[in-house]
């Protein structure tokens, strides 16, 4: 019963939510080019299948492909910042101030330098996810009991054998901490990027958006957003699955010692 309310509690939230959108838009009156029914989204959603699924299969590359990015640096950055203090001096305060340039005055700048490929797409989703990456992951490594140093060291561990065997490990679970919620923010970067540096030889869920907004085909804009958030969770989940099954330990319940 409790794994069935995992997810019979969220389904039925949305069809509650759902249901008053739809009371909402009957009641009121609303023209369907400022707020379409969910019926109407669900059609735009069937009508414009091939479409939604040819720029959904570009924005799934750019985001699978710019987490990859920020997964590999920012664990490579985590290490280095864990291992060496004049790297964390050196790195740590720049990668926290990175974060105060927006992302929107980013599209624009790498499409310059970079052109309306799918690089520069990389580029923004690689930056918008590699923070948290690098933050949890090194949060992983500084959490290690540090009675297993202490023993490591009792058996003359050389600094990188504790770091492989002990702290890497401990990293794990924060890495993918980070990617999952790395995973959230790569669909904003995705999308920001393509809003700013798609074309129709270059589409993406973004660039469609551009167009139905500007068409004021609101209902299609809508189903673009369900499909861009549908895509999100599914990733999400299927971290959270790979995680299971990659770091099964971490989700074994822990014994409280009986005092």
């Amino acid at each position: 019963m409790r794994r069935h309310s995992t997810w019979l509690l969220p389904a039925g939230t949305l069809l509650a939510l759902l249901a008053i959108w739809q009371l909402y838009v009957d009641a009121s009156g609303v023209t369907s080019l400022v707020l379409p029914s969910p019926h109407e989204v669900a059609r735009a959603l069937v009508d414009d299948r091939a479409t939604l699924w040819h720029n959904l299969v570009r924005t799934g590359l750019e985001i699978v492909l710019g987490l990859l990015v920020a997964a590999l640096f920012g664990f490579v950055a985590a290490g280095l910042i864990h291992l060496s203090s004049l790297a964390r001096r050196a790195l740590y305060p720049l990668l926290v101030a990175s974060q105060a340039v927006p992302v929107v005055v980013l599209g624009p700048v790498l499409v310059l330098w970079l052109g309306f490929g799918l690089l520069p797409k990389l580029a923004v989703v690689g930056l918008v996810c590699f923070f948290p990456v690098v933050v949890t992951t090194l949060a992983g490594m500084e959490t290690v009991d540090p009675e297993l140093i202490k023993l490591m060291r009792s058996f003359d561990a050389t600094r990188w054998q504790i770091f492989t065997r002990v702290e890497l490990p401990s990293a794990l679970p924060g890495l993918f901490t980070g990617l999952k919620l790395a995973a959230v923010f790569s669909v904003i970067g995705a999308l920001f990027a393509e809003l700013t540096g798609s074309s129709g030889s270059s589409p993406g869920l973004g660039y469609l958006l551009n167009v139905t907004v500007a068409n004021l085909e609101t209902a299609e804009a809508f189903a673009t957003v369900f499909v861009l958030s549908a895509f999100a969770i599914l990733l999400f989940a299927l971290l959270t699955v790979v995680e299971r099954r990659v770091l099964p330990w971490a989700y074994q319940p822990k014994e409280i010692p009986n005092r």
